[in-house]
């Protein structure tokens, strides 16, 4: 796949991983655009809005490069679970979840301001957990690192202990929806694409 020399604007390992087995080579830059989570915003809105801000900081460094930027959100309803600031939220975050189904949202942001075009998306993917008790809490939580992780679990890690069922996308859920970002990236290859502002 022939781009234009691609920037991924995140410091996640799952990210970049998720990228190399796209074939696309990239560099990676860390965005220091903070995350926002306005709450008039849905997790769906939260999610592009960020993954904007992301890919925005890293191109006005370098803009005639191509900048991918992505965040990753859980959504119940239109409660959001964001990172969690310590073990207590995590525990509090997995139990409002467990027995139920939620939304894994990733927003992107292909951006690239010398010519300016740009494409921003999102995928969906319907995540059901298994009903779990504490003890089953704070053994998954003693297992992984969640606390860079949205909603604090990651499906990659330990998943099947908590995870019942995916509806969509399961590199969505890991934080980059491959799928989708494939068929974006021809479309940019090929100049099919008009600008959305």
């Amino acid at each position: 796949m022939k781009l234009p020399a691609l920037i991924l604007a995140s410091a996640s390992p799952r990210r970049a991983e998720l990228l190399r087995g796209l074939g696309v080579e990239f560099t990676v830059l860390t965005s220091d655009a903070p995350e926002v989570a306005p709450e008039h915003l849905s997790p769906s809105e939260t999610a592009q809005i960020n993954a904007y801000r992301k890919a925005r900081a890293v191109a006005k460094q370098l803009p005639d490069r191509l900048v991918l930027g992505a965040d990753t959100v859980v959504g119940l309803g239109n409660e959001l679970f964001a990172k969690p600031a310590d073990m207590a939220d995590a525990e509090r975050m997995l139990a409002r979840l467990q027995g139920r189904t939620h939304l894994v949202v990733t927003g992107v942001c292909l951006l690239q301001l010398r010519p300016y075009r740009q494409r921003l998306f999102q995928v969906n993917t319907a995540v059901t957990f298994r009903k779990l008790h504490l003890k089953q809490i704070r053994r998954y939580l003693a297992a992984i690192h969640p606390f860079d992780k949205a909603g604090s679990y990651a499906i990659q890690e330990e998943g099947d202990s908590i995870v019942k069922n995916i509806a969509g996308s399961y590199t969505n859920v890991v934080g980059l929806p491959v799928e989708q970002l494939r068929l974006e990236l021809e479309k940019w290859q090929g100049n099919e694409m008009t600008n959305d502002e």
